[in-house]
C-alpha cells in the first residue's frame, strides 16, 4: 500500500470541468487533481496529470483542453468555483 508523505499545501482551487468537480492543489512542486466524493472523501482525478511548471493562471485552460470531449451544449465551459 502506498502512502503520500505530508507536504505543505500551498494553494487549493476548485473547478467545474464540463460538469465534473475537480479540486487542484499545489503540493510542493507538483499540482495534484482530485475528485470530491459525496461522503466528504476525495480520490485522485483519473486521467488528469497537470504539469508541475504550469502557472496557476493556465490551469483552467489546461483542464478545458484536456477534457474537451466532455463538453456538451448544456455544459460548454470550464469555470473556477473557488
Amino acid at each position: 500500500m502506498y502512502r503520500l508523505l505530508p507536504t505543505k499545501r500551498l494553494k487549493q482551487m476548485e473547478f467545474d470541468v464540463f460538469g465534473r468537480r475537480i479540486i487542484v492543489e499545489r503540493h510542493g512542486a507538483a499540482w495534484l487533481a482530485f475528485e470530491p466524493g459525496n461522503d466528504g472523501k476525495r480520490r485522485a482525478a483519473q486521467g488528469i496529470v497537470i504539469p508541475a511548471d504550469l502557472p496557476e493562471q493556465g490551469i483552467a485552460q489546461f483542464l478545458a483542453d484536456l477534457c474537451h470531449e466532455d463538453a456538451s451544449p448544456s455544459r460548454p465551459h470550464v469555470r473556477r468555483l473557488r
